[in-house]
């Protein structure tokens, strides 16, 4: 099954040190029945590419209780066991969960297929979204309008041999 996991440049750089991503259980988003029937396509390129924005949302998050962190969504998409990835039916329903799963052990970097990371121009956005977050959670028409802006720029994709030079470790 292939999961996305959301991350910040900090703890992608934390993954490459450590050869792990993040502590188990965890989080990640990928192609589940809520996220199926939320979608409604057959389509598993786009049901993948909802997952995806799914991780990119998660990485906001990450990224407003971090304000040190540079500005920029990273998702890092990697193939996990099925039976590693399980999602919580009783959060089926809540539309903040949506393609939510845990994934149980140790997940290796060395297992990931891809990195999605913002280009630099995207950063004035993502900042002004991760700012606006707790407001657009609240109800805030406005803020969720600055919130969908960051989600306007589209995640690039880096091979993981690109991964030090994302992170300011390469040549």
């Amino acid at each position: 099954m292939r999961v996305y996991v959301p991350l910040t440049l900090p703890g992608l750089a934390e993954a490459y040190k450590t050869g792990e991503l993040g502590a188990a259980p965890l989080v990640a988003y990928a192609v589940t029945p809520a996220l199926r029937e939320w979608y409604v396509s057959d389509d598993l390129e786009e049901l993948e590419y909802a997952a995806l924005n799914r991780a990119a949302l998660a990485s906001l998050r990450l990224l407003a209780a971090d304000p040190a962190a540079a500005r920029r969504r990273v998702v890092v998409a990697v193939d996990v066991p099925d039976r590693a990835a399980t999602s919580d039916p009783d959060r089926a329903l809540d539309p903040a969960a949506l393609g939510e799963v845990r994934v149980a052990g140790a997940v290796p970097l060395a297992k990931a297929a891809a990195v999605h990371v913002d280009a630099g121009d995207a950063e004035t956005d993502v900042a002004a979204a991760a700012r606006a977050l707790e407001a657009a959670d609240g109800g805030d028409d406005d803020a969720q309008f600055v919130v969908d802006g960051a989600e306007d720029h589209e995640l690039l994709w880096y091979a993981t041999q690109e991964i030090p030079n994302l992170v300011g470790l390469g040549d």
